[in-house]
Order: C-alpha cells, then structure tokens, then sequence
C-alpha cells in the first residue's frame, strides 16, 4: 500500500474551523519510487505549506486517486521512470479517466521522447533532477494556484447557469463518442465539368453530449488524447479506401497535434498505402507554434506522397512564413468568405484577388460552404477551381451521389 505522510500544515491553514478538511489546494501527491527520494520531496513541499501523501509507484498513485474518486490534490509530483507504472503511463491515465488535477514531472535521464509525451498529455512542466528546492515549491503554488482558478470558473458557470462540465463525465463521453465514431464524406466538385473531383472525411459521431466535430476534438485536447482521435481517424479512412476503392482524391483534416505523432509517418500505416489520393487539410485556426521541425514533417509526409491543403483560409492568420512552411498544394476558401458572396462586392473582391495568386503560384483553390446557385456561380466566375457545400450533396456514408443543379 501506499505511505501516507500528512505534514503539518501550513500556518494559515491552521486557522481554519476545527474538524475541517485540509484545504484541496494544499494537497500535494508525491510519487517516487526512491523513498529518499519522497522524503525530500515531501520535507520541500510541507515547508511550502502543502499536505502531502507518498505513493512509490504510478500504480500507487492511481490507487490513493481512485479511493477519492480522482484525488482532491492540488498538484501531483511524479517521477519518470519507475517501476510497475511510470510517469508518463500514470499522467496518460490520468487524462484517459478524466481528472484534469495539475502534474509536474521529474526525470534524472532526459529524453526527448519522454519530454514530448509529457507535453502531450499535458503535464504542467518536465523538471530535472536533481530538483531546486525554490522551484519545486513556486511550481507546486503555481499548479494549485491553476487548480483554485479552474474550480472557481465552474462554481462561476454554475452561479451563471452555465453548464459546468465535470471532468469525469468528459471521460465517459469521449469513450462513447469514440465507440460511435464513424466518417462522413461529402463530394468536392468540378461544376463546369460536373465532375467529383474529391471527397472530404468527415467526424461523426452518435454520442448525444457530443453534438459536432469540434467538441469531440476540444474534449480530446483537454483529456490530452487528440492524436488517439487522429489515428483512429485515419484507420477508419485507410479501411474505407480498402473496402470501396474510390478512383478521386480524399481531403482529410490533421489536427496541428497529429504532426508529433511518429505514425502518421510511418509507410507501414493504412492511411499511407493511399497517400498519392489523401490531401492532408491543415486548418488555418491551428497553432503549429508549439510544433518543431515543421519543414521537416512536412518534407516527410511529402516523401510518402501526401499532398497538403490549407484549410479555412481567411478566417485567421496567414502570414507568408505559414504559406512558405507548408507549400500547400490547394487552399481552401473559409465558408465565412464564401457565404452571400454574390452579394457582397468586398468579399468577391477579395476572393477573386485570392484565387488570382493562388493562380500565379500553382495552388488550387476550394471554396467551401456553398448552399444556393448564386453562390455557386459568383464562386466559379471569381476563380474557385472546385466548390464543395449542401447545394451539391450533404456528407452521408461513402459515397454520397451529386444531383448536378443547373448554374
């Protein structure tokens, strides 16, 4: 079983009523399987005002979190490597049930591949040992500072009448949404040719509390599981290929986090047999800051033949160094720039300057969200190489027909 060593507390906390519970804040969990090692720690954090509990293990851990239903710790300080379950295997739990209490990793070996999973589950910060006493406290205040910050949102939304989402429920959401996943397809055409030239992939999901794409994504990002999402993804088209063997091109979005995921590289993945039919759609709204080497993964998806495509184009920033890093083979027009476009002389303007460059440059263009003929028409006359929207055919399971409308 795991130590449980309740340090005194710190001096202000001791002014609470009698019989009160230790403040969640001041809780800290420690997991190392070095028991020098926990003492120090725990000796550093009580004289910074924490409580603290000693588990030797990631499997320890889970067991002092789970008895409390997800911990009320404030921080948790876990070491990397360790026996029976790491850092790193107990953060992802963590995520994978739910409880979003802060983690704060220490490692004596620094590796990038650990660094990277740390920050992919979203570990507070990656320290290295040996640990400075100031920093471990003013990181572990920080950490409960954030925790204090996220309970008092929520207790504002309830106060409100906003919904405040329990992180616990999220978990079981994902998973069902995840058991119910399945992709859409939704044609993109030639309308001149009335030709389908591609189909896009879309998310979908039956989980009632997951009502689009993008809630699904935004619950994976802060369980810290977007690239599980993205790699089942690309299964679910790899098999769809496989079993229908469509003769167009496939538009499939890439979250900017599916970049650190070393098998969207690999040319033993499904989706790779089919690369020379799969063009990787990057929203423009992603932040690919916090992704290194972007040339590089770029330059390796282009070996294995896929073809890239800036999405949403127009409704955020574009600055020349985004367009020179990803060297995008089409673009596709923001259906903000689309809509009512043949009523809108300043978006035709800007459209028909857009597709003009693109043009010159060699990119195709893609204008997204067309719904009526006028739009349709105003689209093509401006330039827009292919059109995709509900006036063609809404997404449905593979492969959804087109009625050609007259223009």
């Amino acid at each position: 079983m795991h130590s449980n060593y309740n340090y005194p507390c710190h001096p202000l906390d001791q002014q609470t009523l009698p019989g009160a519970r230790i403040r969640t804040e001041t809780r800290a969990l420690i997991v190392e399987d070095e028991r020098a090692l926990r003492l120090l720690y725990g000796q550093i954090l009580e004289s910074g005002g924490f409580s603290v509990v000693l588990a030797a293990s990631g499997r320890e851990a889970l067991e002092v979190l789970e008895a409390e239903e997800g911990g009320e710790f404030g921080v948790i300080v876990s070491d990397i490597t360790m026996p029976d379950m790491d850092g790193i295997g107990l953060l992802r739990s963590l995520r994978q049930r739910g409880w979003d209490t802060p983690v704060i990793l220490v490692t004596g070996s620094p590796a990038v591949e650990s660094a990277v999973s740390a920050l992919e589950y979203g570990a507070m910060r990656y320290l290295f040992k040996p640990v400075n006493r100031r920093e471990l406290i003013d990181l572990a205040s920080r950490a409960t500072a954030l925790q204090r910050l996220s309970r008092l949102r929520q207790q504002a939304a309830t106060y409100l009448g906003a919904e405040a989402v329990d992180p616990k429920s999220l978990g079981v959401s994902f998973a069902r949404g995840l058991d119910s996943l399945w992709i859409a397809y939704q044609p993109i055409v030639n309308p001149i040719r009335q030709e389908v030239v591609a189909f896009e992939a879309l998310v979908r999901t039956q989980e009632p509390s997951i009502p689009q794409p993008g809630v699904l994504l935004s619950i994976a990002e802060r369980l810290g599981r977007i690239q599980e999402v993205g790699a089942l993804i690309r299964s679910r088209v790899a098999q769809t290929l496989t079993e229908h063997q469509p003769q167009t091109d496939i538009f499939l979005n890439l979250h900017s986090l599916d970049l650190l995921d070393e098998g969207l590289y690999s040319a033993a993945a499904p989706l790779s047999t089919f690369a020379d039919q799969i063009i990787l759609e990057i929203t423009e709204r992603a932040a690919l800051e916090q992704v290194g080497d972007i040339a590089g993964r770029i330059s390796r998806l282009r070996q294995l033949g896929f073809r890239l495509a800036i999405d949403d184009l127009g409704a955020g920033y574009s600055g020349l160094n985004y367009f020179a890093l990803l060297s995008p083979d089409i673009v596709k027009l923001d259906i903000s720039l689309i809509r009512n476009i043949h009523q809108d002389g300043v978006k035709a303007k800007i459209v028909g300057s857009l597709c003009t460059l693109c043009r010159e440059l060699g990119i195709g263009v893609v204008g997204e969200g067309i719904e009526v003929a006028a739009e349709a028409l105003t689209a093509s006359q401006l330039g827009c190489d292919l059109l995709q929207g509900y006036f063609f055919a809404r997404p449905d399971h593979p492969f959804p027909q087109v009625i050609w409308p007259s223009l």
